[in-house]
């Protein structure tokens, strides 16, 4: 009976202990006295770039799911305007290009790669403000078709590309 109720006692101080963390959380994250976060439609740019590949969605793809990131990992409240925290931006590149050749001159391997463009503006602390350019890759088979990789290379660049914005803007690292 009683290493029950030690056992209650224990974890309700480790709860009023976590929770008395003030505005930071197990990602990490440094959202200070923010209280709602906005992301802009990131509008694709890279089609009019030479070289870059028209993907339909791919804006609408990428601005929700830097929505979903911020929104998984804070508490913020997601807003249409007047957010304490605003991220917008533009896509600005989107392109295959040869990575590696076999030995009769035959492209090998594939590289996907998308760039954004991000500013951020944090209302509650203006000296947090940046613009900054992200980019990231994936590599692929060059007998395979960009169409036949792209949901596994999106989730894997939208992965990487969406936590490098977060961890620049909120990231207490």
């Amino acid at each position: 009976m009683k290493k029950k109720i030690s056992l209650k006692v224990g974890l309700l101080g480790l709860v009023f202990f976590l929770s008395g963390c003030g505005a930071y959380n197990f990602s990490g994250a440094d959202i200070g006295t923010a209280k709602s976060f906005q992301v802009n439609f990131f509008q694709n740019y890279a089609d009019q770039t030479p070289g870059s590949i028209i993907v339909p969605g791919l804006d609408r793809d990428f601005t929700q799911a830097l929505q979903n990131m911020i929104n998984n990992l804070t508490s913020l409240s997601l807003t249409g305007s007047n957010g304490d925290l605003l991220f917008e931006g533009e896509i600005i590149e989107y392109k295959v290009i040869p990575m590696t050749a076999t030995s009769d001159q035959r492209t090998a391997q594939n590289r996907l790669t998308m760039s954004v463009n991000v500013r951020f503006f944090n209302r509650t602390k203006e000296d947090a403000d940046f613009e900054r350019r992200f980019s990231f890759f994936y590599d692929f088979d060059a007998t395979a078709s960009l169409t036949s990789v792209q949901a596994a290379a999106h989730e894997e660049i939208f992965e990487r590309l969406t936590q490098d914005i977060f961890n620049a803007s909120l990231g207490n690292w």
